[in-house]
């Protein structure tokens, strides 16, 4: 089933668009983005945001209280992490919260995809791979490794969709 999320809303007029679109979620980045937002203006915008869109937030190695208090708040239903997280860090996130986790991969190739599949997540983010950021790059990301890898858990495809290559990205995954 084919679900859409949309990530890096900042503004009202962000939240009045996606109330009309109605995407299945939304992300809110707290990680260090031009689009990074805090938590005040989070819990301000999900005040505004249509109940069936799910918030997503997204962090980069950030300190599990954080993302704990979050979730304990109801700002994000769902936490989406990015960074060099671990199974230990992702198990202390799942007794704490309860809350669905989704973890991005850079792929870099199938087996990058296979060792990700181990962790106690509920979903995979297959993202591009670059050197110097953990996501974000607009690239597209490696779909014949995608292809290759033949992921088994459920999986979002991120980096560098468009309108244009939207068709093309589904049916090359």
């Amino acid at each position: 089933m084919l679900k859409v999320k949309l990530c890096g809303l900042t503004k009202p007029e962000d939240i009045e668009a996606v109330n009309i679109i109605k995407p299945d979620y939304i992300g809110f980045v707290f990680a260090k983005s031009p689009r990074q937002i805090n938590r005040d203006r989070a819990a301000r915008l999900k005040n505004m945001l249509n109940p069936d869109i799910k918030t997503v937030g997204v962090f980069v190695n950030a300190e599990k209280e954080e993302i704990i208090s979050l979730c304990k708040d109801e700002i994000i239903d769902i936490i989406q992490l990015h960074g060099d997280e671990d199974a230990a860090y992702i198990e202390t996130l799942r007794q704490r919260t309860k809350r669905p986790i989704w973890k991005a991969v850079r792929v870099t190739d199938a087996e990058s995809i296979r060792r990700s599949e181990q962790l106690p997540v509920d979903l995979l983010l297959l993202d591009s791979f670059s050197p110097t950021a953990y996501g974000g790059s607009g690239k597209v990301a490696n779909w014949p490794a995608i292809r290759e890898a033949n992921p088994q858990k459920p999986f979002f495809l991120a980096g560098g969709l468009t309108a244009e290559n939207l068709f093309e990205a589904v049916e090359a995954v």
